[in-house]
């Protein structure tokens, strides 16, 4: 459904947005050319009356519902009205205020508007890009699943590698014991790997290890491929192939579930956004008005 909330009803609410901003230009221009144009007109203030209507509409129709899956259609019309009407409220607020600006409550009122406009604008990208995404990382898997298979293949991973030397051993458990998922606010939303793993060194024991960075599981992997052409019991080799095998089935299961916390991240995060702006909106809107009828 969200692909088509721009196309909904041939694009109903784009002409409807059209018609909108040809009618208040027309207004703006009736003005006396006696009296430059100004927000204290009878035409400023039907101008203005138009975007606190406007303003107030796009408010409520947030709070009805910010689900652009649903498939009902009457949401679908009132999301794509939401998203016309609402960059049309741009228009309609800069000749309000005939294109006058300054350091005072009126422009920040103005400014807080084209914040919110903007921020809806990046939420309006992510839901119609990430959810096709999420779709395509999750290939018919819940994150709980692609959890239960991870534990699966760590679970093989160490069996095998009970297998093959001390070393080995170690470097497979401590690989999986410090694999990173998720993590504070911004390794979440560039899905960064802060994975680690202890590299012996000259012994086999943690006193006799440095910690590397395993980004992607490569610095095990890198260590593994290194090891095949100098193994000598037999079988080493064999065993070490089918590491690298699980290892691979690992790399890319961990991909994939730190893409899926990030593109979640990324569609609900302008929310903590958008929201406070459109509050901090509606209160200086308040302040505009009252310091219009009262001090003017």
């Amino acid at each position: 459904m969200y692909v088509n909330i721009l196309n909904y009803a041939r694009r109903r609410y784009f002409w409807w947005s059209v018609i909108l901003l040809i009618a208040c230009s027309g207004l703006y221009l009736s003005q006396a050319e006696s009296l430059p144009p100004n927000g204290g007109s009878w035409q400023g203030y039907v101008l203005g009356s138009i975007g606190l209507f406007l303003i107030i509409w796009l408010s409520c129709l947030g709070i009805r519902k910010r689900s652009y899956a649903s498939k009902s259609a009457n949401l679908q019309a009132w999301v794509s009205a939401h998203i016309y009407l609402g960059i049309s409220l741009i228009g309609v607020a800069t000749l309000h205020c005939a294109f006058q600006f300054g350091l005072n409550v009126h422009t920040l009122a103005y400014m807080l508007m084209c914040a919110v406009i903007v921020s809806g604008l990046i939420g309006l990208y992510a839901y119609l890009r990430y959810p096709r995404l999420l779709v395509e990382n999750r290939a018919n898997q819940s994150f709980e699943q692609r959890l239960d298979s991870l534990a699966k293949i760590d679970k093989e991973g160490l069996a095998l590698a009970a297998n093959c030397d001390t070393e080995i051993q170690h470097m497979i458990s401590s690989a999986i014991d410090r694999t990173a998922i998720g993590g504070n606010l911004l390794t979440q939303f560039f899905g960064r790997d802060r994975s680690s793993v202890a590299m012996p060194t000259k012994g086999t024991t943690s006193k006799h290890s440095q910690m590397l960075s395993n980004e992607g599981q490569q610095t095990v992997i890198d260590f593994l491929v290194a090891k095949i052409p100098n193994t000598q019991k037999p079988g080493e080799a064999e065993r070490l192939q089918k590491l690298l095998y699980i290892l691979g089935r690992r790399q890319e299961l961990l991909r994939r579930l730190r893409r899926e916390l990030s593109l979640q991240l990324r569609t609900k995060l302008w929310l903590s956004v958008h929201i406070p702006l459109s509050m901090a909106l509606l209160v200086s809107l308040f302040v505009h008005i009252f310091t219009v009828f009262f001090y003017w």
